[in-house]
């Protein structure tokens, strides 16, 4: 028996403004890289179970895209709404 979520079977939440880089997890929720760019402030965010990056004046990008990659790959929570 597969028990696999599909990543379909989710709506996509509105992308922000500052949106840089948006992960898809492994429970069928998102985890967005939002603010400046490479050298500015960014951060990330769980659409699924709602854990975010906790330093985001020292973040950047490449810093970012490391973490919110490694939790997307592990996070199994799937969106509530």
């Amino acid at each position: 028996m597969n028990t696999a979520v599909r990543v379909s079977a989710f709506s996509e939440p509105d992308r922000p403004k500052d949106l840089q880089i948006r992960y898809s997890t492994v429970g069928g929720a998102y985890v967005d890289v939002t603010g400046g760019g490479e050298h500015m402030k960014n951060r990330w965010k769980c659409h699924g179970c709602k854990d975010a990056s906790r330093f985001p004046e020292e973040a950047y990008l490449f810093d970012m895209r490391e973490k919110a990659s490694a939790h997307a790959s592990a996070c199994r929570a799937i969106p509530l709404t």
